[in-house]
């Protein structure tokens, strides 16, 4: 394995954890501009497949340089790590969302986290919470990454080694969870939102791409309309933008909309990852490693910003599910104003920006100094 970093990795990982946040503000009118209303897919499936990939890339490193066993177990600190980190993470959304809703009159922002079953049975979700299964809205995603990081020592050394018999496997997987409605129990009887049996495709496929990166690869010189899998990709994310744009209308994707191909297509599962879905996110994925190659780009000063979160995704990832409910109570007590929604959206992720190079400042001061000799 090589040491050279991909930067568009911690960009689009950056420019997830934006979307995610404006998509988690209610009636924030910049969340119109996340990838989520131009396809089937959304931020979630970025945030996991570059959580695979960064993941296999890091540890695969590390099994190959110190062994496996040095591998496991920082996979399994880190994943201890992440499960204190949603403790305290939903101990402070709670106390945040119910500070909230005592300000806010004009809707029960309790009752939109999730958070009454704390309040109805609080004996019984503490103890959901330590199992993982208490997940209120905005919590999901750390539960499922802590699961999939889990199940990584299970399959990194063959992954590094014959990474498509890992990609065989997790499609088999993926196609027996619906099939046979298996996923986790959650709160209340209730399943995983995300469920992880599903997901885990998405993961080793963030994986795979990443071992394949490592690995010299003939480049297709052709124009890119020329090569067919651009073209098939990029004709798939026009219908399905064409047909996510319709949803905002819908008489008009309810009269343009043959009858079969509604019936063949909705529900539009997210829980288990539906075809269409994964198919979009691949079909993105894809299109946008071929548009936007490693470059100069990367070094405007936006980009940066949006690398720099990216390298501290779980930081800015848990500050910005903290944010969300604060800039829903003021955009409340401002009678959800336009130009209020705007600004909270805005200064939230300036507040994520400045978290970022808070730890990146943090980081350089605490690198031992380097002696001059004399």
């Amino acid at each position: 394995m090589t040491n050279d970093r991909d930067h568009r990795i911690d960009f689009f990982r950056g420019l997830a954890l934006i979307f995610i946040f404006w998509d988690h503000i209610p009636q924030n009118p910049l969340a119109q501009l996340t990838v989520r209303n131009f396809g089937f897919s959304d931020a979630a499936e970025i945030f996991v497949f570059l959580a695979g990939y960064a993941a296999a890339l890091a540890y695969g490193r590390i099994a190959l340089r110190d062994g496996y066993l040095v591998a496991c177990v920082r996979i399994l600190r880190r994943a201890w790590v992440l499960y204190v980190v949603h403790i305290f993470l939903l101990v402070l959304l709670m106390g945040i969302v119910f500070v909230a809703n005592s300000h806010v009159e004009t809707r029960d922002m309790i009752q939109e986290m999730g958070l009454y079953y704390f309040l109805s049975n609080p004996q019984q979700a503490l103890i959901d919470e330590l199992l993982l299964r208490f997940k209120p809205n905005l919590m999901d995603p750390l539960p499922l990454y802590i699961l999939l990081l889990l199940g990584l020592p299970l399959v990194l050394p063959l992954m590094l080694r014959r990474a498509e018999y890992v990609v065989g496997l997790s499609v088999a997987l993926y196609l027996l969870a619906p099939l046979l409605q298996w996923n986790l129990a959650a709160q209340e009887g209730g399943v995983w939102f995300f469920n992880p049996l599903a997901w885990q495709l998405l993961f080793v496929l963030g994986g795979a791409a990443a071992m394949r990166g490592q690995r010299a690869s003939r480049v297709d010189q052709r124009p890119l309309l020329r090569q067919p899998l651009f073209s098939l990709a990029a004709v798939y994310l026009l219908v399905t933008g064409l047909i996510a744009l319709s949803w905002k209308w819908p008489q008009v994707h309810d009269a343009l909309m043959p009858k079969v191909l509604a019936q063949w297509l909705y529900p539009i599962s997210k829980t288990n990852l539906s075809p269409v879905r994964l198919l979009h996110f691949l079909a993105l994925a894809y299109c946008t490693a071929k548009l936007l190659p490693s470059g100069p780009w990367l070094q405007h000063w936006l980009a940066r910003q949006a690398c720099r979160m990216g390298r501290y995704s779980l930081e800015v990832f848990c500050f910005g599910v903290l944010l969300a409910p604060l800039a829903d109570m003021a955009n409340a007590l401002a009678d959800e104003g336009l130009g209020m929604q705007v600004f909270s959206a805005l200064v939230g992720v300036g507040l994520m920006v400045v978290l970022a190079a808070w730890l990146d400042l943090n980081k350089r001061l605490n690198r031992p100094a380097q002696v001059m000799p004399v």
